[in-house]
């Protein structure tokens, strides 16, 4: 699989301005993470470069336009590299790469002192910056159009999912009767999209980034890191100066629950893509029973309650 996958970066540098002069079979290039993309650590003249290379079937939910106007814009707030290409019809991206940062897990954000506080204020920056995304994240029709993805695959559902998606329409009445200011957001806060070197958190991936409710990046981050309450309010207090009100503390938690209902789906679908890079039924049931957990607890209804009644 890694000689299979250094082979597709190098045939892909062979074609790419950016790399021109080097000779693609042996320039310096390492595989790094991710779960659906290739991505390539790449030395040139002196310069390293984040090569990306798209997963397959990400065609079916991705679009490269969107996410490259947006992953610029990121980088013009100041919270993301330099875009340095773009193919928006091949998906293929060459970005600056940011050596000395370290990519951040949920062990790491527990343990790293103020990483969490660092991403609220990386967050901050992001959504106060004024730039414009192309897309709007719009969760419950983003369940839509994925339920409608696999109405077409051949996948099973985990116990019950439906039943709490009927559920959730009281979260969903919640958030249009008091609904959010749209602002640039990232919309897909894994820990392995966040670099940090003690001082600076920064910000990659902009695939799923869209104009959104800004409390959905922090609910869907505090779930992505498994933060406790503590580190919850870590991240709360550096993004509110003045510490958020129960109306905010209410949204990042129903997020929390929503997000883990979207990404099931998310997980259902590279589940039925035969995607080798994770077992895709068991991160789906995770999240789902992670989802169902939060939503059944006793203080839910009150956090939906804070946000329709603000």
């Amino acid at each position: 699989m890694t000689d299979e996958t250094i082979k597709q970066a190098r045939d892909a540098i062979a074609g790419l301005a950016v790399f021109s002069g080097a000779d693609a079979q042996t320039i310096p290039v390492t595989r790094l993470g991710g779960l659906t993309n290739l991505v390539f650590r790449v030395e040139h003249n002196s310069t390293v470069f984040c090569l990306r290379l798209p997963g397959q079937g990400t065609e079916e939910y991705i679009d490269r336009k969107i996410e490259a106007h947006n992953a610029k814009a990121a980088a013009r707030a100041g919270v993301s590299p330099k875009v340095v290409f773009a193919d928006t019809d091949t998906g293929v991206m060459v970005s600056e790469f940011l050596d000395g940062f370290e990519t951040m897990t949920s062990d790491i954000f527990a343990t790293k002192k103020g990483a969490a506080g660092r991403a609220g204020t990386a967050f901050a920056k992001l959504h106060n910056s004024g730039e414009t995304f192309q897309f709007r994240f719009e969760l419950f029709s983003m369940i839509d159009e994925y339920l409608e993805i696999l109405s077409k695959k051949t996948v099973e559902f985990p116990d019950g999912y439906h039943d709490v998606l009927a559920e959730s329409a009281a979260v969903r009445e919640a958030l249009n009767a008091k609904p959010a200011a749209l602002v640039p957001c990232h919309c897909d806060p894994l820990c392995e999209n966040f670099l940090d070197d003690g001082k600076t958190m920064w910000i990659i991936d902009w695939e799923y980034s869209g104009m959104n409710d800004p409390l959905w990046d922090l609910g869907d981050l505090s779930v992505e890191g498994c933060f406790t309450e503590a580190l919850d309010m870590e991240m709360l207090n550096a993004y509110f100066p003045g510490g958020p009100g129960q109306s905010e503390v209410g949204r990042m938690v129903i997020y929390k629950a929503m997000c883990d209902l979207l990404w099931t789906l998310w997980g259902l679908i590279q589940h039925a893509n035969d995607n080798p890079a994770e077992d895709f039924w068991t991160y789906s049931t995770e999240r789902f029973e992670r989802c169902r957990k939060l939503m059944n607890d006793s203080s839910f209804l009150a956090h939906v309650k804070a946000v329709g009644n603000t």
